[in-house]
């Protein structure tokens, strides 16, 4: 039996960033008390945004390695492009997962119809360090369809598990160390312990509010649980949450731009590939993001 106490919960306020033509984005990790949850290193809500006719998000192609990428979609369709050749519309509900390992560029757009449109875009981006012995593996991409995720219910809970294990299910999506990442919503007073079996978890209210454990967490605030006993959330209104956490990661990590490592001297050669072209492109792609000089 697990006699740790329950470990009060880290509250983390996000940091807005502006990527311009008004969408905006809200930071939460990496974040000063909280490097890593798990295996999670990077964690932002997009949106949600409301997009005019005509109007959409063009994240021109831009390198990464060490990590892993992880998109869900609450509203509206994205479409990935990568230097594999690997092109693919994710939509809400599914998952699209890349590997960067060594090193992979992409890019992030509307997809032509959404954005002829017009209509709004809102989810969630996560990256997913690599362990040291999967830093420089071959890069991949998979997209996994809603139908194929698992879903766990509970009295007044809905969630769908996006990667990982937890509550008995596991999803389909490849990774690289123990981890779990849910989401869904919650009834008013529906009640749901974090999952067992993880020391580290964290819990992001996109809309409504909840208790976790002792510490009430309102939209846009991200409670972290950094071991002991799985502390229990009851949601005070109707609630729309995303749960992950893993393993801790017991190694330290380096994050620069959109590159992350066990070693520095691995980044400063992969900001010298990017600034030097020596990445391979995506097919059709000639725009792309110079490396930011600081």
């Amino acid at each position: 039996m697990n006699d740790a106490p329950a470990a009060q919960p880290i509250l983390i306020e996000g940091r807005e960033r502006d990527l311009g033509d008004g969408f905006t984005v809200r930071r939460l990790l990496p974040h000063m008390r909280a490097r890593l949850v798990g295996p999670f290193i990077f964690f932002d809500h997009m949106g949600p945004a409301r997009l005019a006719p005509g109007q959409g998000l063009d994240v021109r192609p831009h390198p990464h390695i060490g990590l892993a990428t992880v998109t869900f979609l609450f509203e509206g369709a994205m479409r990935h492009r990568d230097s594999l050749g690997c092109a693919q519309d994710i939509v809400p509900g599914d998952v699209n997962w890349m590997t960067a390992g060594r090193g992979i560029v992409h890019s992030e757009r509307t997809p032509p119809d959404a954005r002829a449109a017009g209509g709004s875009l809102h989810g969630i981006q996560t990256w997913v360090a690599l362990p040291r012995a999967h830093e420089e593996d071959a890069p991949e991409f998979h997209h996994h369809d809603a139908s194929t995720l698992p879903e766990v219910t509970r009295a007044g809970v809905r969630l769908r598990l996006i990667a990982g294990e937890a509550y008995g299910e596991r999803a389909p999506v490849r990774v690289f160390s123990p981890m779990f990442y849910l989401g869904g919503e919650m009834d008013a007073d529906a009640a749901l312990d974090l999952p067992a079996g993880h020391a580290e978890r964290g819990v992001y209210v996109v809309d409504g509010e909840v208790e976790m454990g002792a510490r009430t967490l309102a939209a846009m605030q991200m409670g972290v649980q950094l071991g002991g006993v799985p502390l229990r959330l009851r949601a005070r209104r109707p609630s729309r949450v995303m749960l992950f956490g893993g393993a801790p990661f017991g190694e330290p990590r380096f994050i620069w731009w959109n590159f992350v490592s066990s070693s520095r001297e691995r980044i400063e050669a992969a900001k010298a590939d990017w600034k030097e072209g020596r990445f391979d492109p995506v097919p059709g792609e000639h725009e792309f993001i110079p490396l930011p000089e600081r």
